[in-house]
């Protein structure tokens, strides 16, 4: 009878070690899955992170601004890869950071404890840096951002004085017309002879006066573009134009001639292309001696139309090339407003070119002539 119990309580211990060693397991299975578990979740945020790093490191890099922070001590913490271009060699602190007003900058910002904005003109050739330090966070750390701003000051500049010479342009015909005004109404309506010497004038300033303004508008409309939706046949156009300004020519002593050959269709323009045509004519008749000659010639070269405008004028000064499309810029002011000239017409050429997505450049010679040549894409195959 005792074996039989010993068996049996044998039997119930077995059976408790087998459930405590299976409750065991399960605990120790539960402890390692949540172990994993816990491994994943910080290699996860250790994955972020790093993805997080990169991101910041990529968009920083790709600025074209330059940023660098400085550190408490002024050490150098971090600098992006575009301040090199800006300030050449990073500096290693603060103390050593060249041009002397981005230093200035840093320290002015450490020390009031706010934003501080310098501009500073450096290199060869001239470029304008504008740096903006300010301070971040609470331990003395500054970040400074430099930006180069040289295209934004030229455009400030070409705005002011593209201001100053319309207003310049503008006032001269207005002052003449008001002096003729007040001269005939003080009586010199008396003299028929004296009258129409001033009507005459008169009319001149007052015609003057129109193709400014109208020149200024075609300009202002240009700058924001061509609306490119006719298909021109510039072979035509260029026949037309010459033909409107024979008579121009022939009242100077000036020959006028044109050659076309057969052309494919540009993608374009009609209005602004007749008057880019219109303009480097005009500007060829107006530079001519009585006795000389303008030709103009339309060919195909390629994918691309060419006209040519040459001249046997005056020619211009190989150190006003670079300038010459430039609004308002003139070689010879006093023969420009003796014919006529407002200053623009190669202005529009250039803004036409390029919107329909050509080129034009210019060879001259002093006292020998001038070539204009306009290049511009032809349009695709009609379907």
């Amino acid at each position: 009878m005792v074996p039989v119990a010993l068996g049996i309580v044998l039997a119930l211990v077995a059976c408790v070690a087998i459930g405590l060693a299976i409750r065991a397991r399960s605990d120790v299975d539960q402890h390692r899955a949540a172990a994993d578990q816990a491994v994943a979740a910080l290699e996860q945020q250790s994955r972020s992170s790093a993805d997080a790093q990169a991101v910041q490191t990529l968009v920083l890099a790709s600025m074209e601004e330059g940023v660098l922070l400085f550190g408490p001590d002024g050490a150098v913490v971090f600098a992006n890869d575009s301040l090199s271009k800006h300030v050449g060699d990073v500096p290693a602190s603060a103390d050593l950071l060249l041009p002397n007003a981005l230093r200035d900058a840093v320290r002015r910002a450490s020390s009031i404890g706010s934003t501080t904005i310098a501009e500073v003109e450096t290199g060869a050739p001239t470029r304008w840096l504008r740096a903006t330090a300010q301070p971040v966070g609470s331990e003395g750390t500054i970040l400074l951002v430099v930006r180069d701003v040289t295209e934004t000051r030229r455009l400030d500049a070409i705005r002011r004085d593209f201001v100053a010479n319309a207003s310049h342009e503008l006032k001269t015909p207005v002052a003449s017309i008001l002096a003729v005004a007040e001269t005939l109404g003080d009586g010199a309506l008396s003299d028929p002879a004296v009258a129409t010497r001033f009507i005459e004038q008169l009319e001149r300033d007052a015609d003057r006066l129109g193709r400014i303004v109208a020149d200024l508008l075609d300009l202002s409309r240009l700058e924001t573009g061509s609306e490119r939706i006719d298909r021109v046949a510039i072979d035509a156009m260029a026949e037309e134009e010459v033909a409107r300004r024979t008579e121009q020519a022939r009242k100077a002593g000036i020959s006028i001639a044109v050659h076309v050959d057969g052309v494919p269709a540009i993608r374009g323009s009609s209005r602004d292309l007749g008057l880019m045509l219109g303009n480097l004519i005009d500007n060829a008749i107006r530079y001519t001696q009585a006795g000389g000659s303008v030709k103009v010639e339309v060919r195909a070269d390629r994918e691309t139309v060419v006209v040519r405008v040459s001249d046997t004028g005056v020619g211009i000064p190989q150190r006003d090339v670079p300038r010459i499309f430039e609004r308002f810029y003139r070689v010879d002011q006093a023969r420009s407003r003796e014919t006529g000239g407002t200053g623009l017409g190669l202005s529009i050429v250039r803004h036409v070119t390029e919107n329909h997505g050509g080129e034009v450049t210019v060879e001259s010679e002093l006292g020998q002539g001038t070539v204009f040549e306009v290049r511009l894409p032809t349009a695709p195959a009609a379907p």
